[in-house]
């Protein structure tokens, strides 16, 4: 006899389009600086906000 739990029965992968949506909708923006729906300025300016939280991409910080 084998057992399942109930939980893993109804659980699905979401796409990385839903988690951003869904972490949106908690106060959390996921977003590419390589999204084409950006506008360049949208992307500078996302690019200098992550440099400034978490470094440049050579692990420096501003």
């Amino acid at each position: 006899m084998s057992f399942t739990s109930r939980i893993y029965n109804s659980a699905r992968q979401r796409d990385g389009e839903e988690l951003k949506r869904d972490g949106w909708r908690s106060g959390i923006l996921a977003v590419s600086v390589c999204d084409k729906r950006l506008t360049p300025l949208e992307r500078e300016a996302i690019r200098a906000i992550g440099e400034r939280l978490y470094g440049g991409l050579d692990g420096t910080r501003a």
